[in-house]
């Protein structure tokens, strides 16, 4: 009796063993006996989720490798990648006999079988890839799909460090109807597996390059239920090199040349006229570049606020010369300088700029020809009077060569006073030196202070 309970018991277990693991009967090995036993078992079921029971969770892996960076659109937000996408799951209840099916694996159409639904949800375009119109199955029941997917993604573009950035994009693969205690994602290999491959596979070296690629699962939950995915983030670095050269380094020797030009003395050169090409160069510069520079509304990149920068700083550095200009060759119009002025910029500036105070001129213009006395002939006496009748008649030659001496002392003053000026005079130009040389020190530290952070805001960012 105990036997028969044993036996009966065996039984039972085999036929649940075999309710649970239906072969396939194949006719033959050959490709048609294999069809044909498909075409009775399993094409039938192609309208249902492969699962023994509505309450049993299907297990979805998902695969990619990154074989191309298309294109990174920063005014429109979005990637454009190519990959190559596996996805696999496991056929409840399905397997066949090697030997008598002829083969492991078999190669059928995808709209012969349920194929889950699994979509990128950054989608921005329609998938213009190739299509495959195969999977493979496997005598285990497990389904391999395996596709190109061309990915137009919506990515949120950071260019604030432009040319320097690093972009983050995710791509989140999850079912778009099923529920997660319908369909549950997960990835198949880890994260530096993939980033391996891909860094093998990648077929393009343009402007960017691949960095990382990190994943992570999680559930999407809402009102009526969850929804499993997974997400892969693209980390992407720009190649700053084609910006560096045609941006960054002209624009350097343009400011370089701007700050060399304080160094020409504006009393005997055109300043103003050598600043005001430099300004009109660098703007036919900028409009040339224009092209090259990202555009986007949401943030200004740092190398727009450089450039910006460096062009007010020109347009200040002309105004200045402007002034001093003014104050070398309208001093002799102005009135005399101010004592607070005078003290302040003459005696605390000029220190501080190392602007040596220019001495005073002890020459003394001395005149070799008294000028001629007035002689009253009602102070003269009798002898005098004789005197001055006895006196020789005057003499032309003598005449001409006093008037010429007069002539010669009078240009001499006069250019004298020309190459001295006056004392007021005198006092605007040294102001003018004054500040000019403090303007240059100012303009020197800004840009420099200037140029420092933004150059450090760019590591500090990509470290």
């Amino acid at each position: 009796m105990t036997e028969v309970k044993r036996t009966g018991l065996v039984f039972i277990c085999l036929l649940l063993i075999r309710g649970l693991v239906a072969e396939l009967n194949c006719s033959s090995p050959t490709p048609e006996g294999l069809l044909e036993a498909l075409e009775k078992e399993l094409f039938p079921r192609k309208l249902l989720r492969p699962v023994k029971g509505f309450s049993e969770t299907l297990e979805v892996t998902i695969d990619i490798t990154l074989v191309g960076i298309l294109d990174v659109n920063e005014k429109a937000q979005s990637l454009t990648i190519f990959l190559w996408q596996t996805l696999e799951w496991k056929i409840a209840g399905l397997s066949w006999d090697v030997e008598k099916c002829g083969t492991k694996r078999v190669s059928i159409p995808r709209e012969n079988l349920w194929v889950p639904d699994i979509l990128i949800t950054e989608f921005m375009d329609e998938d213009v890839s190739p299509q495959t119109s195969y999977v493979y199955l496997s005598n285990t029941g497990h389904v391999h799909d395996d596709k190109p997917v061309r990915v137009v993604s919506s990515c949120r573009l950071v260019i604030y460090t432009f040319p320097f950035d690093i972009q983050n994009c995710s791509l989140t693969f999850q079912p778009y109807l099923h529920f997660a205690e319908d369909i549950k994602v997960t990835a198949e290999r880890s994260a530096a597996d993939i980033l391996e491959e891909s860094k093998r596979v990648l077929k393009t070296k343009g402007e960017w390059e691949l960095v990382d690629i990190k994943s992570g699962s999680s559930t999407l939950e809402i009102t009526e239920g969850g929804f499993s995915e997974i997400k892969f983030f693209i980390i992407l670095r720009r190649r700053p090199i084609l910006y560096v050269v045609n941006l960054l380094i002209p624009s350097s020797f343009l400011i370089t040349v701007d700050v060399f030009s304080f160094f020409l003395p504006p009393h005997s050169v055109d300043r103003g006229a050598f600043k005001m090409t430099l300004i009109l160069g660098y703007t036919v510069f900028l409009l040339i570049m224009n092209d090259l520079l990202p555009v986007t509304g949401e943030t200004t990149p740092l190398i727009n606020v450089l450039f910006s920068l460096s062009l007010a700083l020109m347009v200040a550095s002309l105004l200045e010369t402007i002034l001093i200009t003014n104050l070398q060759f309208s001093s002799t119009q102005y009135s005399a300088v101010p004592r607070w002025l005078s003290i302040l910029v003459l005696q605390y500036l000029a220190r501080i700029v190392c602007v040596p105070p220019k001495k005073k001129s002890n020459r003394v213009t001395v005149s070799l020809h008294p000028p001629n006395k007035v002689i009253d002939s009602s102070t003269l006496s009798a002898s005098d009077l004789q005197l001055e009748v006895e006196k020789p008649p005057p003499d032309p030659a003598l005449d001409e060569l006093r008037k010429l001496s007069r002539d010669l002392t009078a240009i001499r003053v006069q250019v004298d006073k020309q190459v001295e000026g006056s004392s007021s005079s005198q006092e605007w130009l040294m102001i003018g030196i004054v500040i000019d040389r403090l303007l240059f020190g100012l303009y020197i530290v800004f840009i420099s202070a200037s140029f420092a952070s933004i150059i450090s805001i760019w590591i500090w960012n990509n470290a």
